[in-house]
């Protein structure tokens, strides 16, 4: 079995595996917990030298897990198979995040519903209008992207939301979209085509039960905001 090869420490500190085992998981930093991921470091470079080195590369977890396959392969010390391990990370979290959606109730779970919405919408790289489709007990049926728009706007058409509506057999509806800007606050036209798509989906006897706004924050609900 590969040892997790960490290099030299300093005399009493404790390496990541031997720190998670003794004061768990949480005691430990962002770069221990990616070295106990990558296992091995490049050359001469400890693991936990290349995970630093990593984390300062891309700004932090956040770029990391969002950089493409292609991206991450041309650092030193990540070929192909530790580039698909942390691909297979943040997949394994937005999956994880589903789960706990699909088990649970939309309405009665909003953290896990804004963790989800954030998770799968706030690092794409152009504006993306999402639908989460619940029935009568608002309990999660199916996640859709249905409109992917340019940098700043998408365009959005009622008819096609209350058609999948309709074919999911939904009684319900949550939707989002995300501000690649990062900026969450809704816009004019974000009021606008919610009211749009409130009268649309009425008729069809189908609530929108809110529309949240993606960005680098919290994101804004407006039906918190009294916008619905």
């Amino acid at each position: 079995m590969m040892a997790l090869t960490t290099g030299s420490l300093a005399p009493g500190t404790l390496a990541p595996r031997e720190k998670l085992a003794q004061s768990g998981v949480t005691s430990l930093t962002d770069t221990e917990l990616l070295a106990i991921l990558l296992r091995t470091g490049a050359g001469s470079t400890s693991v936990l030298h290349l995970a630093s080195d990593l984390l300062a590369h891309f700004g932090g977890l956040r770029g990391l897990l969002a950089a493409d396959t292609a991206e991450l392969e041309q650092r030193r010390g990540l070929g192909p198979v530790k580039s698909a391990q942390l691909t297979a990370v943040l997949e394994l979290s937005k999956r994880y995040l589903h789960e706990a959606l699909v088990r649970g109730s939309a309405l009665e779970s909003p953290q896990a519903t804004e963790l989800y919405l954030k998770s799968m919408l706030r690092d794409q790289p152009h504006e993306v209008f999402a639908c989460l489709f619940l029935d009568t007990r608002h309990r999660v049926i199916a996640f859709e992207e249905l409109f992917h728009g340019t940098i700043d706007g998408a365009t959005v058409y009622p008819r096609v939301v209350a058609e999948r509506a309709l074919t999911h057999g939904a009684a319900a509806l949550i939707v989002a979209h995300n501000h690649p800007s990062g900026i969450s606050e809704p816009s004019l036209a974000d009021q606008a085509i919610t009211r749009r798509l409130k009268d649309a989906l009425a008729l069809l006897d189908i609530r929108l039960l809110d529309h949240f706004v993606i960005g680098d924050g919290t994101p804004v609900s407006m039906a918190a905001r009294g916008l619905l």
